[in-house]
């Protein structure tokens, strides 16, 4: 694996999370009279150009805690994500400004003793989009352990659902996040971006389907089976809610419909609604099928806490290196 993909999938989240920061929750109709196009400062937090949120502080809680704890530690994780909500860990000023309902009920959770692997939310309602922003480190970890296709290894599938109910534990969250990294670890391979969600995607519903706790459930993935039939759909057909299912469906349209990195973000910010979600999850993957060199260079200079980003980077990156030994 071209462990530079690190940088440029992480970073790659990261740039899409502070282009949608500035205008959470703006309308579809007000982001098309006034589209975003570049870094903006002020808005819906009242931020300097280049914040990022909790998408990318969560994401990065993860692989330094990777790197840090030499593998797979959820406790860890844990106290990493209860260190950023409480004391503004892993934020770029110190202050912990966005986090959604599940993931802050999960820490307390936490904090009252429950179990890590038992923290996430079961409940239908409980399917925001928190595990499946963060969720990317793990992509690296997987792909240098089993290769392309996790499906063909159970215990990939349960170290992806693990992770993922720190803070989010029900079916379809855990799906979500299967079938995200399952395009992840094919664009690691070296696929293009169109040929990983062509196989990842399906490979990943088939193994769902195949599995009773997440049969009952795979209707709701019925958009994504086929993704030329995703590609062709109107943007007026694609929500971009908090809801994972709308953030995977709206991230893939998004990358299936772009042929660079700059397009498919700024596709993502201007669906509206979850901006910075939507963008980190279409950045991430974005960042690792067109490289770091194609993420715009005012970009990367205006990121806000860059030495953060990058220490974090390196921590998984060691971490990578050394199992390699």
């Amino acid at each position: 694996m071209d462990l530079r993909l690190v940088k440029s999938g992480l970073y790659g989240l990261c740039i899409g999370d502070a282009l949608g920061v500035p205008v959470e929750f703006r309308s579809r109709e007000s982001l098309r009279e006034s589209p975003v196009a570049d870094m903006l400062g002020n808005g819906t937090y009242h931020q300097p150009a280049g914040t990022w949120s909790d998408d990318s502080s969560m994401t990065l809680a993860l692989a330094d805690s990777i790197g840090q704890a030499g593998g797979i530690d959820p406790q860890d994780m844990m106290e990493r994500f209860r260190s950023w909500y409480q004391e503004g860990a892993y934020t770029p000023w110190g202050v912990c400004f966005d986090v959604g309902n599940a993931t802050a009920q999960a820490i307390g959770r936490y904090q009252a003793g429950v179990a890590p692997a038992l923290c996430g939310g079961t409940q239908e309602r409980s399917n925001g989009n928190g595990s499946l922003m963060r969720i990317l480190p793990l992509a690296y970890v997987l792909y240098a352990q089993y290769g392309p296709d996790l499906t063909r290894h159970p215990q990939a599938m349960e170290t992806i659902h693990l992770v993922s109910s720190l803070t989010h534990r029900h079916p379809i969250s855990l799906s979500a996040c299967g079938i995200y990294l399952s395009v992840a670890a094919r664009l690691l391979d070296g696929m293009t971006l169109p040929a990983a969600i062509a196989a990842g995607v399906p490979q990943a519903l088939d193994w769902y389907r195949s599995t009773p706790d997440f049969a009952p459930w795979m209707d709701t993935w019925a958009r994504i089976a086929a993704p030329d039939a995703l590609r062709a759909l109107p943007e007026e057909e694609i929500r971009s809610s908090g809801y994972v299912v709308d953030t995977l469906e709206a991230s893939l349209w998004c990358l299936l419909n772009t042929n660079h990195y700059r397009d498919s973000v700024l596709k993502a910010v201007n669906l509206g609604s979850d901006t910075d979600t939507t963008a980190a999850v279409t950045g991430g993957l974005a960042g690792l099928a067109y490289g770091l060199d194609a993420i715009p260079r005012a970009w990367l200079d205006q990121l806000a806490g860059q030495p953060l980003v990058q220490q974090c980077c390196d921590s998984l990156i060691s971490f990578l290196e050394h199992s390699d030994n």
